[in-house]
């Protein structure tokens, strides 16, 4: 498919269904990720690009992008020709708040974030779309708006630069230039587009219909005059899970016709539920997921009870036909956050082999996730409501490029 703002969904009752909102595999399998490529028209990241990665930034490649987690691109070539061309680009992506804490599948795209934010010492702008939970969730806007504050926290605690990040909510910023941009694409954008790229229906209200712009309108740079004063058509990658591809299309769509540069994306895999790859974590069922709010006796029942095993089913079968690790959530998630290469291989082949059994895997996973949670928690626990205060300061960021 070209890069035209076609529609997301596909055909059929039980087929595999990937929008901003839902995300489920063709009856109840796994997530062909082969067809949402063919289907959205993005590239798949190949070595020669991640060796590209590594040259220019000086720097070993994120786990994320050598293991594949982050796959898949568009214009990414472009913002490294540029880089190296020494022309500037800032990096956006964001959250929606609809629940008190985080988990696991959402620090993935902070995380890699980070990373990139520190690798091409380039700024970097979050936005919290209190408002668009505020449309989709049963959540008033006093409670939208106090949720975002409490996600913001835990961003923060990934480590960003506070002067090269400025993290923003819609409710308390969207205005000026911002939501001149949302106009510009609003009025480029008919309602059989919208319909067909995002799935909506005539029983939808008209606030989720014109939500779309309110996210698109980052990936311009003259939405963000404070940071980008004069500079109008600054490039921007947008890391984010291949979910959130059908706004970004839709901005890349509307860019030349609005006299901007398309936005360039990175973009990953879902992080999977415990209970199986059928989709992604859901913060609706506290059981799919691993929270960084949970305890490490938390974190333990969860993966002894609820981690999908490859093995065998019973000790005996397991020796002899070793584990299937295509199935396996305990070795998925490994692939995830064991940041060692040589032991995660250790793993697979002794696991695959039958030599390693699934209460040895899952015990090694506990610990992973544990000493992570608890260190994110400590992070946590030391971020203020000044320096919530301080990322979301309407500010010029005059270092942010240095």
């Amino acid at each position: 498919m070209a890069d035209n703002g076609e529609s997301t969904p596909m055909e059929g009752d039980h087929a595999q269904m990937v929008t901003p909102w839902e995300v489920s595999g063709k009856e109840g399998g796994k997530i062909d990720y082969d067809k949402l490529i063919d289907q959205f028209g993005c590239q798949r990241i190949d070595s020669a690009l991640i060796e590209r990665v590594e040259r220019l930034t000086g720097r070993p490649a994120h786990i994320f992008l050598r293991r594949g987690v982050f796959f898949a691109h568009r214009d990414l070539t472009a913002i490294l020709d540029a880089y190296e061309r020494g022309e500037k680009f800032y990096l956006y992506t964001g959250r929606g708040p609809s629940s008190e804490a985080l988990h696991l599948g959402h620090l993935v795209p902070f995380t890699f974030t980070k990373y990139l934010q520190d690798a091409f010492k380039v700024p970097l702008v979050i936005q919290l779309t209190d408002d668009e939970k505020c449309m989709w969730k049963d959540l008033s806007v006093e409670e939208s708006v106090r949720l975002a504050r409490e996600n913001a926290k835990d961003i923060i605690a990934c480590g960003f630069d506070v002067s090269r990040t400025f993290i923003f909510t819609d409710f308390n910023f969207v205005g000026g230039k911002f939501y001149k941009n949302m106009i510009k694409i609003a009025k480029c954008v008919t309602l059989n587009k919208v319909f067909g790229i995002f799935g909506f229906n005539n029983e939808d209200h008209i606030g989720k219909v014109f939500f779309p712009t309110i996210e698109a309108a980052p990936a311009f740079s003259s939405s963000f005059p404070h940071l980008f004063d004069g500079q109008d058509n600054i490039r921007c990658l947008i890391p984010c899970a291949i979910d959130q591809d059908p706004f970004f299309r839709m901005a890349r769509d509307v860019a030349p016709r609005i006299g901007y540069q398309k936005p360039a994306l990175i973009e990953s895999s879902f992080f999977p539920a415990l209970q199986g790859e059928s989709g992604k974590m859901s913060a609706s069922d506290p059981n799919s997921a691993i929270y960084v709010t949970d305890s490490a006796k938390n974190i333990k029942d969860k993966v002894n009870r609820y981690a999908f095993s490859g093995g065998q089913d019973s000790i005996e079968n397991h020796r002899k036909y070793g584990a299937n690790l295509e199935v396996d959530i305990p070795v998925k998630y490994l692939g995830f956050f064991l940041d060692d290469d040589a032991e995660l291989e250790h793993i697979k082949t002794e696991y695959g082999a039958g030599r390693l059994l699934t209460g040895e895997v899952k015990k090694r996973l506990i610990d992973v996730l544990t000493e992570m949670v608890e260190r994110h928690q400590r992070v946590r626990s030391a971020v203020t409501d000044e320096m919530v205060d301080a990322f979301m300061a309407v500010r010029p960021l005059p270092h942010m490029f240095d």
